[in-house]
């Protein structure tokens, strides 16, 4: 088992809308990205799990074997810039993909 921070170059959030945000991953060796996406190892539920929501807010999980990285889009939980967000520009919102370990 490795965590995704000890297999991933990036990994980072931003909005791409005030009410979805964008999860990339981008991978350091092709040969563990391959395995990943084969094996479909980040998937909605994985994803949903690691973030506490249910997986039908994971809008798409879309591998892109040329950078070697995986793009998330999900639903924000809170609009951006609402009563309550702490962080207006999604920035900091990928937190909980750290806690991820994959079977590699």
């Amino acid at each position: 088992m490795k965590t995704l921070p000890e297999v991933a170059q990036v990994i980072r959030s931003k909005n791409s809308s005030p009410f979805k945000l964008t999860l990339d991953i981008i991978f350091k060796d092709r040969e563990v990205f391959e395995k990943v996406q084969r094996e479909n190892l980040l998937n909605a539920e994985v994803i949903a799990k690691a973030y506490k929501i249910e997986p039908k807010a994971i809008e798409k999980v879309l591998y892109f074997p040329p950078a070697k990285a995986v793009k998330i889009g999900m639903s924000r939980t809170r609009k951006s810039g609402s009563p309550g967000d702490t962080d207006v520009y999604g920035a900091q919102q990928h937190a909980p993909l750290l806690t991820i370990s994959l079977d590699i």
